[in-house]
């Protein structure tokens, strides 16, 4: 099997930390990882430091990249308006195909890491569930403009393109603005380290509602299908565990693995709860011996209170997927507390 390269753009986030991981991991990947920061942890992938919406930076170390073959664009700048997101992150993407494609003689494809925003979900309810054909809302959204420049440019070349649109992303990244797992991990041991039960910090709709969510490791093994099967080339999917559940059915069971009583809903300001517990974060770190991460590198309350907040059913529809040949899944009850203690192994959260 001939060797691949892949270029992982966003290497440092939940998805591009996962996606080097499972590359890294196979015999018939080579992989690069690039970001802004210096990797917080050990990898077998070759790492370079790059800001993508520096364009001359781009031209300068992307332009020794000959061996790339796979592209997988991870990269996401958060802006204050949707308007500002399209801007920077359509420059981002633009900046790495300016400087990739000269000098990689054998890229074959270049996939997009997108979501179910694509659909409106995060502007109130939504058709569910949300097929990849669906018309677009009426609303700026990056999604939208990276997916059609990049197919109206893929026309003048013979690399091919692919975009995943997974939902609520669990796995663990440092400093993510999209990290479910650890927001959840975070606030869970705060509770237990102060005595409070563990009630639902959302609204209530949002507590029965129904939900899906995507394992970061399992969205990883997807894309590498994905990008590397000829029936998948120039299309969109939408990629979550294949399950879906209501928060009310897991809630004690996130209790019980905090080791308090489960509470019903008690909705909060989640960005001021973290804001004024840092103090008990720090605490709770050093009475444990954790690992030395602020509550700020794992906890994102404004996304949390939007994780918590949608008050209507949040459902994908995975069947052009499996009509494409996949047919893994994830049971989403299962990984949780599967992923909570391998935070806790690794001395993350206590």
């Amino acid at each position: 099997m001939a060797k691949k390269t892949a270029l992982v753009a966003g290497a440092l986030g939940v998805v591009g930390r996962a996606t080097m991981t499972h590359l890294a991991a196979q015999t018939d990947w080579d992989v690069i990882g690039i970001s802004r920061r210096a990797p917080d942890f050990t990898t077998a992938a070759r790492f370079l430091q790059l800001d993508l919406t520096d364009g001359a930076a781009c031209g300068s170390v992307l332009g020794a990249l000959a061996e790339v073959t796979h592209v997988f664009f991870c990269a996401y700048a958060p802006c204050p308006t949707y308007e500002e997101e399209v801007v920077a992150n359509l420059t981002m993407l633009r900046n790495l195909m300016a400087a990739l494609e000269p000098v990689a003689p054998g890229l074959a494809h270049v996939q997009l890491v997108h979501g179910s925003k694509w659909y409106g979900c995060h502007l109130g309810p939504y058709k569910t569930p949300a097929k990849e054909g669906d018309p677009r809302p009426d609303t700026p959204c990056f999604y939208f403009d990276q997916q059609d420049w990049l197919a109206t440019h893929q026309r003048r070349h013979e690399w091919t393109w692919s975009a995943v649109r997974p939902h609520g992303i669990c796995g663990f990244a440092v400093g993510s603005p999209i990290s479910q797992l650890t927001n959840l991990a975070a606030f869970g041991s705060i509770c237990a380290h102060l005595g409070q039960p563990l009630s639902f910090p959302g609204k209530p709709g949002a507590f029965t509602s129904i939900y899906q969510t995507t394992e970061a490791s399992f969205l990883a093994e997807t894309m590498a299908w994905i990008a590397t099967a000829p029936q998948c080339a120039n299309e969109a999917y939408n990629v979550t565990n294949g399950d879906v559940f209501r928060w009310e059915q897991l809630w004690p069971e996130f209790a019980h693995f905090f080791g308090v009583a489960p509470g019903q809903v008690h909705t909060i300001d989640l960005h001021e709860f973290m804001r004024d517990n840092n103090a008990v974060w720090d605490e709770i770190r050093l009475n444990h011996k954790l690992r030395d991460y602020s509550l700020s590198d794992l906890a994102n309350g404004d996304w949390a209170n939007w994780l918590y907040g949608t008050d209507y059913d949040i459902v994908s529809s995975t069947t052009k997927l499996r009509q494409a040949g996949w047919h893994k899944m994830v049971d989403s009850e299962a990984m949780y507390p599967r992923l909570l203690q391998d935070l806790r192994d690794r001395r993350i959260i206590p």
